[in-house]
């Protein structure tokens, strides 16, 4: 490998509909699982850079500095750089530029697939987003066996707008949403992102998601078929069911498990219907992060003022995980 410094940048993403179809304990035994999803133009960047001396330096909320791969306390740190056979002398640095932990948008499995990137290219390798979201999804599901789904893995390294579908076997099959521009503008500039300062840890959320699988599996079907409705109301550009898609999808996602919602994201939620909101939804597992509603553009104003919530401005990143910097 040359001495040389490597830059990835990838995206995070939203989630529309069918978010939890992609869990194995679902798409395993109800083939296809199905998700809606868009990567947006918030990244992780991830810095890889030769080391002066044989040392491992990690550099993200914390600083590591170990002398072997199997001192790294970063789960995913480590079991990327034991997959690619990087034993040392090496530096990585994260920075995101939304808050990586709690949010919903898929910053754990977004930092892994950069790095899975960068890594690479380190060793002077291309890699498809295709193969990118299989390590991806290597690591943290079969290896480090952490709970949760494989759209947010597929997603960073894909980018665009999709419809992905989860197999048996664990393949995954992405269908880009195409779209007449003028309809793209206009759903674009309907939809409202906003924090709600709240961050949560979604792993128990999805533990208990997955061993309540067996007695919702009619709420996932549903979910499973909205998704398909909305993949082609999006691309007939139909965009007057949108609102009325996600809000029957979020209705049903909330009863999946404990803690995806609780009072107070209702109550926001109900605010939001009452000041022009069509329909939206939590983004991610549930309990915090951020809300995304489909709404009217003229309403957004008063939307944001009910909920006194601070609006996320974004785009769609058509690109997915890229390499930006190649320094030898």
């Amino acid at each position: 490998m040359k001495d040389r410094m490597i830059i990835s940048r990838t995206p995070l993403r939203i989630t529309f509909t069918g978010g939890g179809t992609d869990l194995p304990a679902y798409f395993c035994t109800n083939p296809p699982g199905r998700v809606l999803s868009a990567a947006i133009d918030k990244y992780i960047h991830v810095t890889v850079n030769k080391k002066f001396d044989e040392k491992i330096r990690v550099s993200y909320s914390v600083t590591e500095i170990v002398d072997h791969v199997d001192q790294i306390a970063h789960p995913s740190v480590r079991e990327a750089l034991k997959l690619l056979d990087i034993d040392g002398g090496i530096e990585i640095v994260s920075i995101s530029d939304i808050p990586s932990r709690g949010t919903g948008l898929g910053s754990s499995s977004t930092f892994l697939v950069g790095l899975l990137n960068a890594l690479h290219a380190y060793r002077g390798e291309f890699v498809s987003a295709d193969e990118l979201g299989r390590e991806a999804v290597q690591v943290e599901r079969r290896i480090l066996q952490e709970p949760g789904g494989l759209q947010d893995q597929y997603m960073a390294a894909f980018g665009g707008m999709q419809m992905l579908e989860f197999y048996p076997d664990w393949s995954v099959r992405n269908s880009p949403v195409i779209m007449k521009e003028e309809y793209r503008e206009e759903f674009m500039g309907n939809l409202l992102l906003l924090y709600t300062g709240r961050e949560r840890s979604s792993t128990s959320i999805h533990v208990n998601q997955s061993k309540a699988i067996s007695h919702r599996e009619n709420f996932y079907d549903t979910m499973r078929e909205l998704t398909l409705k909305l993949y082609g109301k999006l691309a007939a550009g139909e965009l007057d069911d949108v609102g009325r898609i996600m809000d029957t999808n979020w209705q049903l996602k909330k009863e999946l498990a404990e803690g995806i919602s609780d009072p107070e994201i209702d109550r926001l939620y109900e605010l939001a219907i009452k000041n022009g909101a069509m329909g939206g939804k939590l983004i991610g597992a549930g309990g915090g992060g951020f809300l995304l509603f489909y709404a009217p553009k003229g309403s957004h104003a008063g939307i944001i003022s009910a909920l006194g919530l601070r609006k996320v401005d974004f785009k769609i990143d058509f690109q997915g995980s890229r390499i930006i910097f190649v320094g030898d």
